[in-house]
């Protein structure tokens, strides 16, 4: 399935065909966001929307219906993140959001962690343990301040900063450890995670 977040608050679906001059065929426009989609992210058959109109949206993936409105952001939601049966979202409200499903099945906030500027978007990698230890979770939250924080989770300890020109738009990784940010001039960085 191939998903798009359009400005008018819809999101565009749709499914691979065998047709080799059209490869996909849209199947429906999911609606209920009213404003632009940021971001899109795929977490335990579910499909998640973050909106510049201050909302998440679960969808249900069979039947492509909104199932849930996640409310807790007082701004926009920038960027949204699937790890391990959590969702962590993050918002020009300066805060990152981790959310999870409570014992009667609704999805809460659990943890709010306080960047102090506006958060535009996260991403994460595990970094391999060594022979006596555990994998190591890091996040990379950009803020409005033209910097990356990196955490390591689920304790948000604050390993260190990385440092842009403008802001950091979008953090994406790589093979081998390779982390890659683009910021406001253009300028995309390439980084290499030491263990």
């Amino acid at each position: 399935m191939l998903l798009a977040g359009t400005q008018s608050g819809q999101i565009l679906a749709w499914k691979g065909s065998p047709d080799d001059t059209n490869p996909f065929q849209p199947v429906q426009s999911l609606t209920g966001h009213a404003r632009a989609v940021v971001c899109l992210v795929f977490g335990g058959n579910r499909l998640f929307s973050a909106s510049l109109d201050h909302t998440i949206k679960m969808w249900d993936l069979d039947t492509l219906q909104c199932v849930a409105t996640l409310n807790g952001h007082s701004d926009a939601v920038m960027s949204l993140m699937y790890w391990e049966n959590y969702l962590l979202s993050c918002s020009l409200d300066g805060t990152i959001k981790v959310w999870a499903t409570t014992g009667e099945g609704k999805i809460e906030v659990t943890y709010t962690h306080d960047e102090g500027h506006g958060v535009l978007a996260l991403n994460g990698i595990t970094l391999p343990g060594k022979a006596d230890s555990e994998p190591k979770h890091i996040l990379f939250s950009s803020c409005n301040d033209n910097s990356v924080r990196v955490y390591v989770l689920p304790s948000f300890e604050e390993k260190g900063r990385l440092f842009a020109r403008q802001e950091v738009r979008t953090i994406q990784k790589g093979p081998g450890g390779l982390l890659f940010t683009g910021d406001g001039t253009g300028l995309t960085t390439v980084w290499k995670m030491n263990a």
